[in-house]
């Protein structure tokens, strides 16, 4: 871990100084005020946790990185069955905060229950489902706001998966997204809520704001989001018609048996991978055998070392048409983590001083590999790379 914290150390600079200035400068204004302080070093350790639900083939895993943000600010939720309704059910979520952490600890620990309360115990899907879900998070900011200091800064964006036995409904506010892989290719995303989108911008405008620098008043990066109440103060409009809003859009997509799995992320995991991305890597590590809460971890890093600097949170809720363990993937996995740390130890006796990892790394990178996993490149095989190194290493400074 030490080997890999110094390599993303080097690459995650590089990066922020390369390819991410527009996402530093984002994160720096999503709230007035707020520090865009980055740490020296990534905070790499990671919080994975998933299970199975009694329904056959419902499964999950989630993960979470603080990575080189000054504080953790995701939250995350799941329940693999719902009080009160037949099996079946089940509830996901992934919340990041900006301007604190409070408003997606919030989400996390009361929009289940507020989603309960609009549910009922029979509803009609999924028009019932659909109106449900807007108004939970329409409920669940207003118990924020009750709780909530006024001149305080801070929201969550926050995506929600809501499975029933003949539906997925999809629940988004803010940019934190959620993709469906059905047939090996991705079904559906989730569009993030920004001020420049027309439906954003023409509500903003209504409600007295403005929209600069692609921003709500110039400072908020997202349109819709838990808390962000002083966004919301324009007189004689309801909550949803404000300069920012808790409304959700919902998407109910009826199950079939391609459905692979869904993907829940922050939106420091989409500024490393795209969604195609998302969907090979996901699958191929689906293939390893790999449980959903290890190939989330797996993917937290590869994002890491593609020079994310946002916190990261990640959740995979695999269904039964979900890709199965494959024994020839795993060979040519084997071999290929086999070929790299070869080539580590090529690269590190046939130079005369021995080279740094960043060098290593980058020589590799420079390379044709074949084999390297879809969507995450020789960028998924950097533990394995900075495990070689440090073995390299270790039993050098030993021989002296």
């Amino acid at each position: 871990m030490a080997a890999f914290v110094r390599l993303l150390e080097r690459l995650g600079w590089f990066a922020q100084a390369q390819e991410a200035p527009e996402q530093e400068a984002e994160m720096d204004h999503k709230v007035p005020g707020e520090p865009g302080g980055l740490l020296d070093a990534p905070r790499c350790s990671q919080r994975l946790h998933g299970g199975a639900a009694a329904a056959p083939g419902l499964r999950f895993g989630a993960s979470a990185v603080q990575g080189w943000r000054a504080r953790m600010e995701d939250a995350h939720c799941a329940w693999l069955a719902l009080p009160g309704l037949p099996s079946g059910w089940a509830f996901f979520a992934v919340l990041d905060g900006h301007g604190g952490a409070r408003a997606a600890r919030f989400g996390a620990r009361h929009l289940p229950g507020h989603v309960l309360g609009e549910l009922g115990p029979a509803p009609r899907e999924p028009e019932d489902v659909r109106q449900a879900l807007r108004s939970a998070f329409l409920r669940a900011d207003a118990h924020l706001r009750a709780l909530w200091t006024l001149s305080d800064p801070g929201g969550s964006t926050a995506v929600v998966l809501l499975v029933s036995p003949r539906f997925l409904y999809l629940a988004h506010c803010g940019d934190s997204r959620a993709l469906l892989s059905r047939s090996g290719s991705m079904a559906f995303c989730t569009e993030d809520h920004r001020p420049h989108r027309p439906r954003e911008r023409e509500r903003i405008h209504d409600a007295g704001g403005t929209v600069r620098r692609r921003r709500v008043e110039g400072s908020l990066a997202v349109s819709r989001a838990l808390g962000d109440f002083a966004y919301k103060q324009a007189p004689g409009r309801p909550p949803e018609l404000q300069l920012v809003s808790a409304e959700p859009e919902v998407t109910a997509l009826a199950r079939q048996p391609e459905d692979e799995f869904v993907l829940l992320a922050s939106d420091g995991v989409w500024d490393a991978l795209s969604g195609a991305d998302l969907v090979g890597l996901v699958a191929s590590r689906l293939r390893l055998g790999l449980a959903p809460e290890q190939l989330c971890a797996q993917l937290l890093d590869t994002c890491l070392c593609k020079g994310s600097l946002d916190n990261m949170t990640c959740m995979v809720v695999c269904f039964p048409g979900a890709p199965r363990p494959c024994e020839e993937a795993i060979r040519r996995e084997m071999a290929l983590d086999a070929a790299l740390s070869h080539k580590v130890a090529e690269l590190y006796s046939s130079a005369q001083e021995p080279p740094c990892l960043n060098t290593v790394f980058r020589t590799l990178a420079s390379e044709d590999i074949p084999g390297l996993p879809p969507g995450g490149g020789l960028h998924s095989k950097a533990t394995v790379i900075a495990e070689a190194y440090s073995k390299l290493r270790q039993t050098s400074e030993e021989c002296q």
